[in-house]
């Protein structure tokens, strides 16, 4: 997640701006006049509404005039950073204002306002805000002029959009919960042969300490705050009820404290780890590290072992020399997670009550790859990591159990994460395609050659590639699974062994037009509890193995 520009109120437009000419020359060439400021002044008392039609504008002054009301058209002026409304004789403002959120400057200083419309909350873009010279209340004006005040009053507005009439702040006034997501219906089960059958959620839940004003300004105060999130959070993997849950960005005292319990108590188990800077840290600083989780449900499933991945541990195990190993990649701290799972009797379909007893090892994995976008070669390092680690793993249990094969995918495998990754970067290419060019530009012309052909699979010249056989869930179903305003695409992602699984189904994506009807720029909302999305699969694992087999060998008679 990027962190927005820092506005420069002394980079903005002032009134004693130059303007620049198009020459003789330039007019007789036919070039194209582009101008984005607009002025208008004098003795103005209302404004023509081709003036809305200027979308491009990006600063408008409007100072001097005699305006005593401003169009709710104004919200069509989309792009606007700079208004200046001051030196009027506006007695109010329309909410639409609202609407223009990248507005970074608002002057409404020598005006007649005694309220202002709390839908200026949303401006949470807005660096400077004038408000001198207006009798506005005692209330509002101590609010403005104490330390950090525009920010402060911004806030105090955005939290006072709620229904103060209900009896808590769960609702936005401007807008209606989403519509429930479909589901979406791809194959019929296989009612001829014993299968298991079971369902999957992949969910960035978005922990506690990374979710702040400063990066989810246009959300109030009151929905990010943990204690009203976390009843959405749960209510949503309750709602699902899926029988694996991998979780990212679940910090170590909301584990231990909230999710295991709860889940608990509702026939759960699960597992974590948090991400490799908790082992430097003391026991108070240690319970805000957030981990990945994996949960499964008892009637299940039973876990044979767990397994942690800490990326920073492998890359320097396997740096040899190589700086940009060291300093790129070994200073993430990010981590996978394993649970290798053995399915119960409860997970089946199509076997009858006196055969005996069928179980089959499914190993699940979930990740939170490193996010930042400048580090596409760290993001498709830990990716190559994670499934070298997965691939180890593998063959460990294939040996524990003497399955006379050599062949990883002869365990199903489920891999879910947060990649941080979009569908057509290498990371995506490497897990479905199976291989990458070891000059693929996300590595960014750094040479990790050498390096990399330790921890992948070399049968071509310059590919790395890996042994998996793995499709993607919902391949182009989703817009988006990270809605946040700098940032709306696929990050998120499932995985699974494509001779193993067939995908019977899944969650569909949120309606596009509760987005645009609501003006909704970006998640946290007060409707939605993170600003990632959960995916939800609905698979069926074919039973290779004779009946009175598993596995892991013979089974007792029951």
């Amino acid at each position: 997640m990027q962190k927005k520009d820092k506005y420069d109120k002394h980079d903005s437009p002032v009134p004693n701006r130059a303007n620049t000419f198009m020459s003789a020359e330039d007019l007789a060439s036919g070039k194209k006049s582009v101008w984005y400021e607009l002025e208008i002044n004098g003795v103005v008392r209302n404004l023509s509404p081709d003036l809305f039609k200027l979308s491009h504008l990006t600063s408008l002054y409007l100072n001097g005039n005699s305006l005593s009301r401003i169009p709710c058209e104004v919200n069509k002026l989309v792009h606007l950073a700079y208004l200046d409304l001051s030196h009027n004789k506006l007695r109010s403002l329309p909410s639409e204002l609202g609407d223009l959120t990248m507005l970074r400057e608002l002057l409404l200083d020598y005006n007649a306002l005694r309220v202002l419309p709390y839908e200026l909350g949303k401006l949470f873009n807005l660096q400077n805000l004038g408000l001198s010279y207006n009798p506005l209340s005692p209330e509002i004006m101590s609010i403005f002029n104490s330390s950090n005040g525009t920010q402060k009053l911004l806030s105090y507005m955005l939290d006072n959009l709620a229904d103060t009439d209900t009896q808590s702040q769960e609702l936005d006034v401007n807008s209606t919960a989403p519509p429930e997501r479909q589901w979406m219906f791809l194959s019929p089960p296989d009612k001829t042969k014993a299968t298991a059958t079971f369902t999957v959620m992949c969910y960035n839940v978005l922990c506690d300490k990374y979710c702040t004003r400063q990066l989810y300004g246009y959300c109030p105060s009151w929905a990010l705050n943990w204690d009203f999130r976390k009843k959405g959070i749960m209510d949503e993997i309750k709602h699902y009820g899926a029988d694996i849950i991998c979780l990212q960005e679940v910090e170590t005292d909301q584990f231990y404290n909230f999710f295991l319990p709860d889940l608990k108590a509702i026939g759960y188990d699960g597992i974590f780890s948090a991400k490799s800077r908790a082992r430097t840290m003391t026991e108070s600083e240690r319970k805000h590290v957030d981990g990945c989780a994996i949960f499964y449900r008892t009637n299940k499933f039973t876990l044979v072992k767990e397994h942690l991945i800490e990326f920073n541990k492998l890359a320097m195990a396997n740096a040899e020399g190589s700086d940009d190993m060291l300093n790129r990649v070994m200073t993430k701290d990010n981590i996978g997670l394993a649970a290798l799972l053995e399915t119960k009797e409860g997970a089946y379909e199509n076997v009858h009550p006196q055969e005996n007893q069928i179980r089959q090892s499914v190993m699940v994995s979930t990740a939170h790859i490193h996010w930042d976008p400048e580090f596409s070669d760290v993001k498709l390092i830990q990716t190559m990591m994670l499934v070298n680690e997965l691939k180890k793993i593998t063959e460990e249990t294939i040996q524990s159990y003497k399955l006379g094969t050599t062949d990883v995918n002869s365990i199903p495998l489920i891999m879910c994460g947060d990649l941080n990754s979009l569908p057509d970067s290498g990371v995506v290419e490497y897990l479905v395609s199976g291989k990458v060019a070891n000059n693929h530009i996300d590595f960014k012309e750094i040479s990790y050659e050498e390096i990399l052909h330790r921890i992948c699979v070399k049968n071509e010249k310059d590919i790395l590639s890996h042994d998996f056989r793995l499709n993607k869930a919902y391949d182009d179903i989703m817009p988006f699974t990270n809605y946040t305003y700098d940032f709306k695409g696929v990050i998120d992602y499932i995985f699974y062994s494509r001779e193993h699984f067939n995908l019977l189904g899944m969650l569909g994506p949120l309606d596009e037009g509760w987005f645009r009807q609501n003006k909704v720029v970006g998640c946290p909302h007060p409707h939605i509890p993170s600003d990632h999305f959960s995916l939800l699969v609905d698979i069926e694992m074919s039973l290779p193995f004779p009946s009175g087999r598993t596995a892991n060998g013979p089974v007792s008679h029951r």
